[in-house]
């Protein structure tokens, strides 16, 4: 079998988070081999929506900014009753949030992967392998044989990585090597989707999003980025899946909000919405991330956003693990964290779903009456890391950190970087020793004093310690329980955790 070379991380599946942790992994100084069946990527819409948490994410990856410019600010999701009664209004802001960008925002996948793709290009210790299937991972005591076939010429190779991260979907080649089950939560249901680009605007399409909670055909209407505009029919008894997604079947369920000749179908295709949870994301140097570790309903628009969120708090695990800065153990805070976080996004999804789902006119009726009950769901969608670094500390231990402006203007995480933060009142760092300042510096943890006053003041607290994934490892307002936060970072850092 042909030897074609030695990486950092192999990653499976070449889609938004494969490419997103690929760049990731490149902006730490590590080396990743990308490993892909297909000869391009998929030239369809797909995901459509990610929020601001992701753009922080693409931010890390030095590409937000070229990004951004291919979305558009999502201006929020209203729900209907089949009379058009309003049920729910949940407005987005169109202000810049607390993570430094707008909190919601609508893309186009194919012009997002070619951002990701070409950020590629900046690491020369990459490697992209199209059309290159791989058939078989053998773990090894310091690094995975990867071997794949490659679909061009039928060529078998074998390439090692210490690694290997199977973004490679629902049907996941690399959890079925791992042997993962998949958590059933309960909500599966076939829906049929279609994309269209508009020959010109017309008037009567909204630029938010509508969820049509009507008994005899739940469906949704969504804004794409430009002239692009999505529908999602749920299929109700009676239709054939075969043949629904003919142009004439298409036409039919459009014909309330449109006309032949006002667009042209890209893409119809019956998709079913399914819930589950990956037992066991890691298992020694294979690991899973994106839809090999979960899947959830569209309904809140979070399926590429818990994808996203695996390689930020994967990355720098691999990094620091990679590097000889913290033992391998630290991967599995991993699942530990990520998986209950990915939960509650899947089982909001579910009860949103559950709403819009209703078949039965008796009980959408009971909805409707019940609806002024429901925004508070809209409330609870900022869940906390599960059990992992930040241990049983309170929070604010365990959130999403804000992205204040420093004092230069610049935003907080262009001056981290993939590094742990340190917000600092300069009376509590005069307090604290020197040699544990030095320490902090050998760590390379960035020491920001003066700076997120106002975030502070906010919290009550005088420090506030941020991993580089943008979660908070712990904060302090004494010196006694700022050495106590300090112990808790993973990195190799002798003077702050004396033995």
């Amino acid at each position: 079998m042909e030897q074609h070379g030695e990486f950092d991380v192999g990653i499976i599946g070449y889609g938004p988070v494969g490419a997103t942790l690929a760049n990731l992994l490149g902006r730490a100084g590590l080396s990743a081999a990308v490993f892909e069946r297909e000869a391009s990527h998929y030239h369809l819409p797909r995901a459509a929506h990610f929020d601001g948490e992701v753009m922080r994410v693409f931010q890390a990856a030095g590409l937000a900014e070229e990004v951004a410019a291919t979305t558009f600010v999502n201006v929020g999701m209203r729900f209907v009753n089949a009379d058009g009664k309003l049920l729910i209004d949940w407005p987005r802001p169109q202000e810049i949030g607390p993570q430094g960008w707008y909190p919601s925002y609508r893309f186009h996948q194919p012009a997002l992967e070619a951002v990701l793709r070409r950020g590629l290009d900046r690491f020369p210790g990459h490697r992209v392998l199209f059309r290159n299937d791989v058939f078989a991972l053998d773990e090894e005591a310091t690094h995975v044989r990867v071997r794949h076939e490659d679909l061009s010429n039928g060529t078998l190779r074998e390439t090692r990585c210490r690694y290997v991260v199977g973004c490679d979907g629902a049907r996941s080649t690399v959890r079925r090597f791992m042997g993962s089950t998949l958590e059933d939560l309960g909500s599966h249901q076939r829906w049929l989707v279609v994309d269209v680009v508009l020959h010109e605007p017309v008037s009567t399409l909204k630029d938010y999003t509508t969820q049509v909670c009507d008994p005899a055909r739940p469906t949704t209407v969504a804004r794409g980025v430009g002239l692009r505009r999505r529908w999602e029919f749920m299929l109700m008894p009676g239709d054939d899946p075969a043949t629904i997604a003919t142009p004439a079947q298409v036409w039919r369920l459009l014909s309330p909000w449109l006309r032949p000749d006002q667009a042209e179908i890209e893409r119809a295709v019956v998709y079913a919405f399914h819930s589950v949870l990956a037992q066991g994301w890691r298992r020694d140097r294979l690991i899973l991330a994106g839809d090999a570790a979960h899947q959830t309903p569209p309904f809140l628009g979070q399926g590429l956003c818990a994808g996203i969120r695996d390689t930020a708090n994967l990355a720098w695990k691999l990094a620091a693990v990679l590097r000889g800065e913290a033992p391998d153990t630290l991967l599995d805070t991993y699942e530990s964290e990520r998986a209950p976080h990915a939960r509650a996004y899947i089982e909001l999804a579910i009860r949103l779903g559950n709403l819009v789902q209703t078949t039965d006119p008796e009980q959408a009726a009971a909805r409707d009456r019940s609806m002024a009950e429901q925004p508070e769901l809209m409330a609870s969608i900022t869940p906390s890391l599960g059990p992992g670094l930040h241990r049983d500390f309170p929070a604010p231990a365990g959130t999403l950190s804000e992205q204040p402006r420093l004092s230069n203007e610049s935003r907080m995480d262009d001056m981290v970087g993939m590094r742990f933060a340190l917000l600092i009142a300069p009376a509590l760092l005069q307090a604290l020793p020197q040699a544990e300042r030095d320490a902090l510096d050998a760590a390379g943890v960035k020491v920001l004093e003066h700076e997120g006053r106002d975030y502070l003041a906010a919290l009550g607290k005088q420090a506030l310690l941020i991993r580089p994934d943008r979660y908070v490892l712990g904060s302090a307002s004494t010196l006694q329980e700022l050495q106590t936060v300090l112990g808790l970072l993973p990195l190799r850092h002798d003077a702050l955790c004396p033995a």
